[in-house]
């Protein structure tokens, strides 16, 4: 085995994770979302598990109620790769986001 035998990508996450995790304690108070968003990273004992039961329980009232139900997913796992990040930060100071917060990340 040699780093040769791996592709960059398989410890991206890894080191995402760890990021996140730092940013995230430091800065939990300044982040804010919808009760109808879930992810295991951000919110405490909520997954994809959640999301999905959330899903199935919309869906399942609608078709109880006559009607059919039209969904569409989409993958946006690779959409924060696509993003300038500079026009980001701009954009996150103009909204008045914690300068403090925009230096660590």
């Amino acid at each position: 085995m040699s780093c040769n035998d791996f592709r960059g990508i398989a410890i991206s996450p890894i080191i995402s994770k760890v990021f996140e995790h730092c940013v995230l304690g430091t800065f939990r108070i300044c982040f804010t979302s919808c009760d109808a968003q879930f992810g295991f990273g951000f919110k405490k004992g909520l997954g994809c598990r959640n999301a999905v039961y959330m899903v199935r329980t919309i869906v399942g009232k609608i078709i109880a109620g006559g009607n059919t139900v039209s969904m569409c997913a989409i993958d946006l796992t690779k959409a924060f790769d696509k993003v300038n990040h500079n026009i980001l930060f701009m954009k996150l100071i103009k909204m008045a986001y914690p300068i403090r917060a925009i230096r660590t990340a």
